[in-house]
């Protein structure tokens, strides 16, 4: 038993580094959007991660997140944010599933409140009434996620 326990690495989860990857703010109507007495703008939010190995226990994760604000009337773009929040993740010793949960759930959340800031200031900087991000449940969107994967492999094997 000793032997075994020997062999199975310890577990370890540390952030190594968190950066910007990639930043753009966009807005294309100004200064005429200055001008409008009426603050209401539609917004839409995509949100998506991706992780890359950079060794055995180094992966890259990175959380992108695009705002877009548009006018109600006309269609047209007051602001958009676009930004890649990474950051390396020395993980090891966890099973395959504990892996995918790490890298799924658990790193985008800890990537999630540096970008939430990052695009609060910007948009701001931008001329704009403060933004505020609501906060996200990584884990029901991994969830989510690994759902709709199993879903697209069921459909995939009853059409073969």
């Amino acid at each position: 038993m000793a032997e075994q326990e020997a062999q199975t690495p310890e577990k370890h989860l540390t952030v190594a580094k968190i950066y910007v990857k990639d930043f753009s703010f966009e807005s294309p109507q100004t200064p005429n959007v200055f001008n409008t007495s009426e603050w209401a703008p539609n917004t839409n939010l995509n949100l998506r991660s991706s992780a890359s190995p950079i060794s055995d226990s180094l992966h890259e994760v990175v959380l992108t997140i695009t705002v877009e604000a548009r006018e109600k009337e006309g269609d047209k773009t007051i602001f958009l944010v676009e930004l890649q929040q990474a950051g390396l993740f020395d993980i090891g010793g966890y099973e395959k599933e504990e892996m995918g949960v790490l890298i799924g759930s658990f790193c985008p959340g800890v990537l999630y409140p540096y970008a939430r800031e990052a695009i609060a200031a910007v948009i701001q900087k931008g001329g704009f009434p403060e933004f505020v991000l609501q906060p996200i449940n990584f884990d029901a969107l991994y969830q989510q996620s690994l759902q709709k994967q199993q879903a697209e492999a069921a459909s995939a094997a009853e059409t073969h």
